[in-house]
């Protein structure tokens, strides 16, 4: 038993060294300003991610390509970055003012461009976090490719390529909707491309396509390839540079400090910028249907109970209800201020909580007093992007030589996180954040505890979480350490040490904000990655995050409006 400890302590120790290496690296590669992933600059980081094994990035270190964590990355990267041999991180620089389309990826929000063939521009606007994400991805998608060139490359003196190669290259590029027979023989050849059964292929194939690319998962692998063939052959290694404005502005809050001026300068338009304040970061439809949906909408659904309505208010076609209850939310008290302009990509709603009816809202009994509180609502940050966001909105507004400092009576956080002792949907109460890598650890006291959450159906637990660098550099070894030490840690997240950071920052040592600032921590479970078919990689939660999202947000204004 004591043997198995050591062995799996040293696999901790090993990933643990492994991820920092990553992030030297990566941090040194910035400095540089360009590198070649596959190249010899490049090495360094794709020995530390074979070494790491992430669980997201599967079976990164066997020779069969990895399908599941291949569909999360090019879900969070621009549609036809695997086309780009140049791939140019930069600020933004103004290319939304060209004729150049954004284009979004479906599950991150980030602005990138198309400048010709070869060469794919990505907005960094959200600090550090974002390098690494998208650097971290892009490594696991060349090592796979070069995966895919090893099945199919026989001889790179003769450049002689498989059958299933060329068959496969001639069903992407004939560039037509194929019938359902010519589908299924590019699958059967795409999966001896990638040491994929049939079947594997076949269940993961449309979920990788869109409405205009049905068969883009084939497209996918054939230009991963085909980069990959062409490093070997022609030694035309992709490129990843870095612009120098990127290089100039990173660090410097710039897009925060521009967000959290908007917000202070719509406080001060509204008259709200010395009421007290409270700031909720989670999404953009929890608090809003909170206080609002139940009886906007009890006559459409009569006799239903609450968790019902918030159920068919987050289904996809749902947009008339929703459209209903935004509505009365803007007649009373509700400012929407979407993000167009600081490039952080983080919406805001504003509640002027002196206009609610409460006896037609969710909150009959609500004690606002005189002075009735002010709700900011901003969605999620991104990873070292909560520190920058709010250590900017708690600096006092700044109007010529005069200055207001907002009295901010609290900060909640509502947010999703991987849980490491039950299951999705299960909700977790941190007692502390201790920061991954670093001598870091920030203990509070948490406004919300586990016992206020027990008896709703759904499994609670309290205690340390850790707030990593990146989520998609977790593996099983490292998690099962931090579980089952001395740490304790029931779960993992990316933004709650640094806002607890900018937290501390501002109340103890600025006194920018009130010392007895109240917060408020909460996460529900969208993986656990300790469980293989659990982490983020197989899939979102659907319906089962809807209950505890609402149970959290609902928790946390109960306490701001001193509901008993």
């Amino acid at each position: 038993m004591k043997e198995i400890k050591n062995i799996s302590r040293s696999r901790a120790q090993e990933s643990s060294a492994a991820i920092e290496r990553l992030y030297i690296t990566m941090r040194h590669l910035f400095n540089r300003g360009f590198y070649k992933p596959m190249g010899v600059s490049g090495e360094t980081l794709r020995e530390a991610l074979l070494s790491l094994r992430p669980e997201i990035y599967g079976s990164i270190a066997e020779e069969k390509v990895e399908l599941s964590g291949l569909l999360y990355v090019i879900e969070r990267l621009p549609v036809g970055i695997e086309e780009c041999r140049f791939i140019n991180l930069t600020s933004d620089e103004g290319y939304s003012k060209s004729h150049f389309t954004a284009i979004v990826p479906p599950k991150r929000r980030r602005n990138c461009y198309r400048i010709d063939d070869e060469q794919m521009n990505v907005e960094i606007t959200r600090g550090r976090s974002d390098i690494y994400d998208i650097l971290t991805h892009l490594t696991f998608i060349f090592i796979e490719s070069h995966k895919i060139k090893d099945r199919v490359l026989l001889d790179e003196l003769e450049v002689e390529l498989t059958r299933d190669w060329e068959k496969l290259e001639e069903a992407v590029l004939q560039n037509k909707k194929m019938s359902l027979k010519e589908k299924e023989i590019a699958i059967s050849h795409a999966a001896n491309v990638l040491g994929r059964s049939f079947s594997e292929v076949l269940a993961i194939y449309d979920d990788f396509g869109t409405k205009e690319k049905p068969d883009r998962f084939l497209h996918v692998i054939y230009w991963l390839g085909k980069l990959a063939i062409d490093e070997v052959i022609n030694n035309n290694k992709r490129t990843i540079t870095f612009s120098p404005i990127l290089r100039e502005r990173l660090g410097h809050h710039i897009h925060g400090e521009i967000w959290a001026n908007n917000i202070k300068e719509a406080l001060k338009a509204n008259n709200l910028l010395e009421r007290p304040i409270h700031i909720i970061s989670a999404n953009m439809h929890s608090v809003m249907n909170s206080i609002f949906a139940t009886t906007v909408l009890k006559t459409k659904f009569k006799d239903k109970s609450d968790f019902f309505i918030y159920e068919e208010l987050s289904k996809s076609g749902a947009n008339d209800v929703r459209n209903k209850v935004q509505e009365v939310a803007l007649k009373q008290g509700m400012i929407s201020l979407p993000d167009d302009a600081s490039g952080t990509n983080i919406d805001v709603q504003l509640f002027d909580t002196a206009k609610i009816d409460w006896a037609k809202s969710s909150f009959p009994k609500a004690k606002v007093g005189k002075e009735a509180p002010v709700l900011i609502v901003m969605d999620y940050a991104f990873g070292e992007q909560a520190f920058e966001t709010i250590d900017e909105l708690l600096k006092p507004y700044k109007e010529g030589k005069n200055r207001t400092f907002l009295n901010v009576a609290s900060v909640s956080i509502m947010g999703k996180a991987g849980i490491l002792e039950g299951g999705k949907g299960d909700i977790m109460i941190p007692s502390a954040h201790i920061n991954e890598g670093t001598a870091d650890n920030y203990p509070f006291e948490n406004e919300l505890t586990a016992e206020m959450f027990e008896g709703n159906g759904i499994p609670v637990c309290s205690g340390p979480m850790v707030t990593v660098l990146g989520t998609s550099l977790q593996n099983k070894d490292l998690l099962k350490f931090f579980h089952e030490s001395t740490w304790e840690v029931i779960g993992l997240e990316m933004e709650g040490a640094y806002y607890q950071k900018a937290i501390q920052s501002a109340s103890k040592i600025r006194k920018s904000i009130p010392q007895d600032v109240k917060v408020r921590y909460a996460y529900y479970a969208s993986d656990n990655p300790l469980e293989t078919g659990s982490t983020l990689a197989s899939g979102g939660l659907g319906t089962t995050g809807v209950k505890p999202t609402y149970l959290i947000t609902i928790k946390i204004l109960e306490q701001i409006f001193n509901v008993k």
